[in-house]
């Protein structure tokens, strides 16, 4: 006869709530009582009804989003289609928030554990994950809107995003084919694990194509790196790029949202955009088309990569088996008014 969960309760003199969380891995547990009832597992060779708990979360239809970087309003442009195409299919969503600095696999895990869920989705987050922390998320996901950073584990899982590197590259080759070589750019953290890494990445593949050096003076780590991608942080990092003293005719922001900022820093310092200095965004938020000058900017495609996420996460929950696929989307240059052509291109010599 097999042993029950109520079993193992009676043997370590705890409740069944007690020994569920001790299997599961919640913290919340005296040590001894937790070894005590793993102990117990262990000697009776108690095994956990996957298949019921499972047939209880088929019942649900809910999917949760995972946000990292919730400051960014491209999220939140993002989260009313998620919501509306979840719902189309018939699901519930749950929103749940991602610090900076929190790894989103073991909120991740925490989530599958404690609620009844069919699946799940990351957006925003990091472009490597321990691969035993992914494999352990009991539900299919998909990860949105940035893709993992190593080819060979990509394949692993399934994505929807824009190739960060290659974008990233696209703004800066605009900077260039307007005549500019001393080109800055407010990047994301030194620690950055996110699209920050890969724009960053994109920044220094521009340069060096065209025979540009890469003057490391010019890359300007975030001043607010637990919120890098925020106005503040934008006009912060700007206000460290003035104040270093370097040259430079043209700056590349990471995001739309540290471009606004920047901008609002240059303009109190006397800098013209884009007489003195040009700038471009990257993501496509609204919010540009509204600033003078309108900020040139990278445009993701949010609808259709929020489209295209669902459409993924519900084919895995009726086919879990199925080959995990990677969706990539193109950007595109949305020309405004704060990137001027030099009438005399820098010479690359010079950087």
């Amino acid at each position: 006869m097999s042993v029950t969960i109520r079993d193992i309760a009676r043997i370590c003199g705890v409740g069944v709530s007690t020994v569920s969380r001790a299997v599961n891995g919640h913290t919340d547990i005296n040590k001894e009582t937790r070894e005590r009832i793993l102990e117990a597992v262990k000697r009776y060779n108690y095994v956990p009804n996957n298949s019921a708990r499972n047939l209880k979360k088929l019942d649900t239809r809910t999917i949760a989003l995972l946000i990292k970087g919730i400051e960014n309003p491209f999220f939140a442009r993002m989260l009313k289609t998620f919501e509306e195409e979840t719902k189309n299919n018939g699901y519930s969503l749950v929103v749940q928030h991602v610090d900076e600095f929190t790894d989103e696999a073991d909120v991740a895990e925490k989530l599958v554990q404690e609620r009844r869920l069919n699946g799940l989705i990351f957006l925003g987050g990091c472009t490597s994950h321990v691969q035993n922390k992914l494999d352990h998320i009991e539900v299919p996901f998909v990860i949105s809107t940035i893709g993992i950073a190593n080819p060979e584990e990509a394949k692993r899982y399934a994505q929807v995003s824009v190739d960060d590197i290659r974008e990233g590259k696209r703004a800066v080759d605009y900077l260039i084919d307007n005549g500019h070589g001393r080109i800055a750019i407010l990047a994301a953290s030194s620690l950055d694990d996110s699209v920050g890494k890969l724009r960053l990445l994109g920044y220094g593949r521009a340069l060096k194509e065209h025979g540009i050096p890469i003057i490391p003076e010019l890359i300007v780590s975030a001043a607010l790196p637990e919120n890098p991608y925020s106005y503040e942080n934008g006009y912060k990092t700007a206000r460290k790029l003035l104040n270093s003293g370097e040259t430079f005719t043209a700056v590349f922001a990471l995001s739309d949202t540290m471009a606004v900022g920047a901008a609002k820093a240059f303009l109190e310092a006397g800098k013209r955009i884009p007489e003195d200095i040009s700038l471009i965004g990257f993501d496509g938020q609204e919010i540009t088309r509204y600033y003078n000058p309108v900020i040139t900017t990278l445009e993701q495609p949010t609808q259709e990569i929020a489209r295209a996420t669902i459409s993924m996460l519900m084919e895995m929950i009726l086919s879990p088996e199925q080959e995990k696929k990677q969706i990539v989307f193109e950007g595109r240059i949305l020309e405004g008014g704060s990137v001027r052509k030099l009438e005399y291109p820098e010479k690359r010599s010079d950087g």
